[in-house]
């Protein structure tokens, strides 16, 4: 018996050996997300660390702090560029002050349906290289793409053609939005997108920009009554990391990142546009909040009030946004 306890003994040390050996061996990431784990960007980036954990063995884990715990939306970009945070997922519009092109996704009905922003966004398109390089310059790394969904309106009075932004004060989310606003007769604000409940609860703004399962997530549907389904801009999102803790992975952590970054992409890309209508649907049936859907004519006087946009756009952005609209108008 004491020979068979010894062997366990031995057989426990030996285990337990390993495990330290495993955790001392193990990498560690950090990753930042302002919004909260229900919201698909969050439970992308929760779903690519279980996948990555799986593949690795448990080699590579992150350490998510969701609902800007750490970093709001705006403080993103230059968290991960600095080395603050080694991960993080932003919107892809917070990277404006550097890249102004990058808001060729805000220019008002830039394009033409769902099936042309996929196009546009799928690895390898000359819109997502000219993008990812940019941001490379900047010290921070494009790992993937989130899908967020179409831009929409919401409002304490309703939104139904462009003259009803007059005179309003507009939550916007890029300086592209901006312009947008202040041509149809508004006043832009930039505020933080995890503050915006608290800015409609108070009546610091009339109205605002999201995507509709941005209204369900952040329940705007309790301090606003309208939302307007225009689709006017297409939200993306991007995972980035510091490129000096890029650089520093070995191959088979790489390897491993971009096999679990793939996948969930594409598994979020699918799924978006069934999320915006089942968001549109929970809206219409589960608050208080009216939901206005334009008809086609609505949408084609959206249209024309909104090209001067596009015009301030290509003034601001330089050869860049100039490279950008041509790329996007080659996948139409």
């Amino acid at each position: 018996m004491a020979g068979l306890q010894q062997r366990r003994d031995k057989l426990a040390a030996s285990i337990a050996g390993l495990e330290e050996r495993r955790a001392a061996t193990a990498t560690e990431l950090r990753v930042t997300s302002q919004l909260p784990p229900s919201h698909p960007a969050t439970s992308n980036l929760i779903e690519f660390a279980e996948m990555v954990d799986q593949i690795s063995g448990g080699e590579l884990t992150f350490e998510i702090f969701h609902s800007a715990q750490l970093y709001k939306d705006n403080e993103v970009p230059a968290a991960v560029s600095s080395g603050a945070i080694d991960m993080g997922t932003s919107s892809l519009t917070q990277f404006g002050g550097t890249i102004p092109a990058v808001d060729v996704f805000y220019v008002p009905f830039t394009f033409d349906d769902p099936e042309h922003v996929v196009r546009a966004t799928a690895p390898g398109s000359p819109v997502r290289e000219l993008i990812d390089g940019a941001i490379l310059e900047t010290g921070a790394r494009v790992l993937w793409w989130q899908a967020i969904g179409g831009a929409i309106f919401m409002s304490a009075e309703p939104i139904v053609m462009p003259e009803d932004v007059a005179g309003k004060k507009v939550r916007v989310f890029s300086k592209t939005l901006g312009k947008f606003v202040e041509v149809l007769g508004g006043a832009p604000a930039s505020i933080s997108g995890s503050e915006q409940f608290l800015a409609y609860q108070q009546g610091t703004v009339d109205a605002g920009m999201s995507s509709p399962e941005g209204v369900t997530s952040r329940k705007i549907y309790e301090v606003l009554d309208y939302m307007t389904v225009t689709n006017h801009a297409d939200v993306e999102f991007v995972v980035i990391i510091n490129e000096g803790v890029w650089q520093g992975l070995s191959d088979q952590e790489r390897a491993w990142i971009d096999e679990a970054g793939k996948a969930v992409e594409a598994n979020l890309r699918a799924e978006v546009n069934a999320a915006d209508a089942e968001a549109i649907e929970y809206v219409k049936n589960n608050t208080d909040m009216e939901v206005i859907e334009l008809t086609p004519e609505q949408r084609q006087a959206w249209v024309e009030a909104s090209k001067p946009v596009m015009d301030s756009y290509l003034e601001s952005s330089g050869e860049l946004g100039q490279k950008l609209v041509e790329a996007i108008d080659s996948l139409r």
